[in-house]
């Protein structure tokens, strides 16, 4: 009885305006948006802090900032409202019209591939549709699907959780980038001269390439590892002139037009790997957001 008491106290406009203050963190902004007087934004706010026994905007100079509290429930409050419009209109997702925001997680490599024309059909079909990239390790991609802080995750994931859906994106292979000079006079890349040649590993928070290292270890074989980086736009740059390789997946390569570089296969077999979507099956009935996933889809079609 008790619970049903505070249910009958909460309008469910009270968390849009709490949407529009958690966004905008300026009462007078969030009037403009919501198309309320400044007042009436102001005693919402009142009722919220009321409701959820927590300050949730605190002034700092001319605006708010969220309480940690406001924090948690942003990524909820989100996901809340985008469910609760599904459920009163479920065919009523217009891309046109629609004001959204997705927060997408994805390497710099994802982002390349996935990015361009997904965001150039955004900006032709859905221009208030607004995108929030992040990048994190493959598990903290997924542990931000599963916490609700992220949307949609593109990557590879070797093991998805069952509390997630996902659909591949397409195949990829990993090739190899050094030095032209570095390559034996054969024009191919053996095993003697990978072996023989320092590494750098593209890696986030430790979790590497381990696709690489478990088909050298199946050949009871080991690379030398000189440099670690978290991310890809300095790599090439450091191949250039020196006695270094980069394993990579084949796709980040294929536009690299660097004379003093070559693109070649590695001299041993590494499987090839699927680049995945993957959301919360929780987000099922989300119009937008299975919209999304299929712009996504076809963004990477003819990859």
């Amino acid at each position: 009885m008790h619970q049903m008491n505070d249910l009958r106290r909460i309008d469910l406009n009270l968390l849009v305006i709490l949407d529009a203050l958690l966004s905008e963190q300026h009462v007078t902004r969030a009037a403009e948006r919501l198309h309320l007087s400044q007042p009436a934004v102001s005693h919402a706010l009142a009722r919220l802090r009321d409701l959820l026994g927590d300050p949730l905007l605190v002034r700092a100079g001319a605006g708010l900032v969220p309480t940690a509290r406001a924090l948690e429930l942003t990524a909820l409050l989100a996901e809340t409202l985008a469910q609760v419009q599904s459920l009163l209109a479920p065919n009523a997702f217009d891309p046109a019209t629609a004001k959204r925001r997705f927060r997408l997680a994805m390497s710099d490599y994802g982002a390349a591939i996935v990015l361009p024309e997904l965001v150039r059909t955004l900006r032709r079909e859905a221009p208030g549709i607004d995108l929030q990239i992040s990048h994190a390790s493959r598990e903290g991609m997924l542990e931000g699907v599963l916490n609700g802080d992220i949307d949609v995750a593109a990557g590879v994931f070797p093991e998805m959780p069952h509390e997630l859906r996902s659909t591949p994106l397409f195949e990829e292979h990993y090739a190899c980038l050094l030095d032209r000079s570095r390559l034996p006079d054969s024009g191919i890349l053996d095993m003697p001269t990978y072996l023989r040649c320092p590494h750098v590993l593209l890696e986030m928070r430790g979790s590497g390439t381990p696709e690489i290292e478990r088909a050298l270890t199946a050949l009871r074989e080991r690379r030398r590892v000189a440099i670690s980086l978290p991310h890809w736009n300095v790599a090439p740059a450091l191949i250039s002139g020196t006695d270094l390789i980069l394993t990579v997946a084949s796709r980040a390569l294929r536009d690299f037009a660097e004379p003093s570089l070559i693109v070649v296969p590695p001299p041993f077999h590494i499987p090839a790997f699927t680049f995945v979507l993957a959301w919360h099956k929780r987000r099922s009935a989300d119009q937008a957001l299975n919209w999304l996933n299929t712009k996504i889809q076809h963004a990477t079609a003819l990859l």
